[in-house]
């Protein structure tokens, strides 16, 4: 997915501040080739037309790219279904909300203000997600993104072994988040309920893993934590590195605010 793509999907519409999981200004490395034509058809980028809708985004790679991480068939079922209802639901509460406020009736406000959250979080996750990985990975990170996290969390190892953990212990659904938090100037690994929930307002998403069952259950049945490690091995860290490098100070600044 392109800068613009992913510039496009966060733009006014997007910057609903969807419970706090960041500042939903991240940038994206480059992700180079395709799911293919057929999908690239069916998927134009995301984008804020005339309609003011929001659309499914193109993957940034095939189906069958993230195997043996990550099969077609999850992948495909992941994308297609799961992804594409969580920006059916988007546009559908933004529709009902432009409704309510046509006709000055409000009743319905909090059960639509909540799938607005829910769907806008979901898409932006999901959107993510895509982005956090590719096929065969990447070598761990270096420069800015590896310093903060030696840092913060100690080691890299550290911060290894804390994502994965949670991750895996996730409660029912969720997201497991490499987040960057202006006020503390810090890197934080944080546990994302749903999509929306446990979060820190402010925070800006660098990596997440989803961890609802969709992503995984149709290849690693209930085996999350081995799913988790095969997640692992997939994580694009260059473009995590990008991201972080648009949103975060310097390394040497985020020590000298941390004293």
């Amino acid at each position: 997915m392109s800068e613009d793509i992913l510039g496009s999907l966060l733009s006014r519409r997007s910057a609903i501040k969807a419970a706090g999981i960041g500042a939903l200004a991240f940038a994206v490395g480059g992700a180079g080739g395709g799911a293919g034509a057929a999908t690239q058809e069916k998927t134009p980028p995301a984008q804020e037309g005339a309609s003011g809708v929001y659309e499914l985004p193109p993957l940034p790679y095939g189906f069958n790219a993230l195997a043996p991480a990550i099969d077609e068939t999850t992948l495909q079922t992941h994308y297609e279904k799961h992804h594409a209802a969580y920006v059916k639901g988007l546009n559908e509460a933004l529709r009902k909300l432009e409704m309510a406020r046509n006709s000055k009736d409000f009743a319905q406000v909090r059960a639509l203000s909540r799938d607005l959250a829910f769907n806008g979080s979901g898409h932006v996750l999901h959107t993510l997600y895509w982005n956090s990985i590719r096929q065969g990975g990447s070598a761990e990170p270096q420069g800015a993104l590896r310093t903060t996290l030696d840092r913060d969390f100690g080691s890299f190892d550290a911060f290894k072994a804390q994502f994965i953990a949670a991750a895996v212990q996730v409660e029912a659904s969720g997201w497991g988040v490499l987040a960057w938090e202006p006020m503390g100037k810090r890197l934080m690994v944080l546990q994302a309920e749903r999509h929306e929930d446990l979060t820190i307002w402010g925070a800006t998403p660098l990596m997440v893993c989803d961890v609802w069952e969709h992503a995984y259950y149709l290849q690693y049945k209930n085996r999350r934590d081995e799913y988790v490690n095969n997640f692992w091995k997939i994580i694009d860290w260059q473009a995590a590195a990008k991201r972080f490098e648009a949103v975060a100070a310097t390394p040497a600044e985020t020590r000298k605010a941390a004293k």
